[in-house]
């Protein structure tokens, strides 16, 4: 199934937690948010949009109740929506550039991070609607994940990995070959999935902070500096978009490439997978999602 989500790029998309809805970002600066049919293969033709951002967005995330929705936005923003009234509850501000990601805190959904172009990743209390914490990277921020036990991990354009104790201001890293362009949390085994623009995924341990394993294949070739790879909810596959418009997904525990879908021509550049595992969808360049069958 596929159909044309938004007047141009797709950016992001997210399923939520509870497996019901679809919510997608674009270049055309508005949220949709896409009901599942009961078949869970196709979506209802009419999205409820959240619109008020003056930028494109970068980043769509549920908290864990599946009733709002945290959003980062190019025109240095992230914002907090509800969807029983389509409203902005919140919005953040004080990054002084576009906004790349935000993420609900695991061991809190009270509280948000956010990382920017601006070099520095921030801490919100929603409660408060507040910043409480800034932390300088010295790069530019493309994605971050939020961990248990006060731990963000945050990829740069300087190419490396940041993992960042939120108690402390100093640090971790790992240097990689690339620009990062994502990052993908699999908790049950402590794994970090990085994407980055030598046309590479990579597992990292997040107890060590070590590579384990790393993914490519012939015609794979990551075709924007926010291309988004995942996890699948058992932790057994990894997928990413690609510039010739396929989306390739990879077995963890084997490292060989498990299928290549051919997407629609133009570059894929963010995918998510349903919570049930069963299908996954991805985005493009040319404002469609697919939606795919495991």
């Amino acid at each position: 199934h596929q159909f044309d989500a938004h007047e141009s790029d797709v950016s992001a998309l997210c399923f939520s937690p509870d497996g019901t809805c679809l919510a997608t970002g674009g270049s055309d600066k508005v949220v949709k948010v896409w009901t599942l049919r009961p078949d869970m293969q196709s979506v209802e033709p009419k999205a409820t949009v959240l619109s008020g951002n003056k930028a494109g967005i970068m980043s769509v995330q549920f908290d864990p109740t599946s009733r709002m929705i945290v959003t980062a936005s190019n025109d240095s923003f992230a914002r907090l929506w509800s969807l029983e009234d389509q409203k902005c509850k919140q919005t953040l501000e004080g990054h002084s550039s576009k906004v790349l990601a935000a993420r609900f805190l695991v061991d809190d959904s009270r509280k948000v991070v956010t990382g920017s172009h601006d070099r520095t990743l921030k801490i919100w209390d929603l409660q408060r609607g507040a910043c409480i914490k800034t932390v300088f990277a010295g790069s530019s921020c493309c994605d971050v994940v939020a961990t248990k036990r006060a731990l963000v991990v945050s990829g740069h354009t300087d190419k490396k990995i940041r993992f960042w104790d939120l108690r402390s201001t100093v640090p971790n890293e790992i240097l990689l070959d690339g620009k990062i362009t994502s990052l993908d949390h699999y908790p049950e085994h402590q794994l970090l999935l990085c994407c980055s623009q030598d046309d590479t995924l990579r597992l990292i341990d997040l107890r060590q902070n070590s590579i384990s394993a790393s993914f490519s294949a012939p015609g794979f070739k990551v075709g924007a500096e926010w291309t988004r790879a995942c996890f699948s909810p058992d932790g057994q596959y990894v997928a990413a978009g690609s510039a010739d418009g396929s989306v390739f997904v990879w077995e963890v525990a084997s490292g060989r490439m498990k299928s290549k879908k051919e997407h629609m021509g133009s570059s894929v550049v963010v995918c998510g997978w349903h919570p049930s595992g069963q299908m996954f969808a991805s985005g493009d360049s040319k404002k469609k999602i697919v939606m795919w069958k495991r």
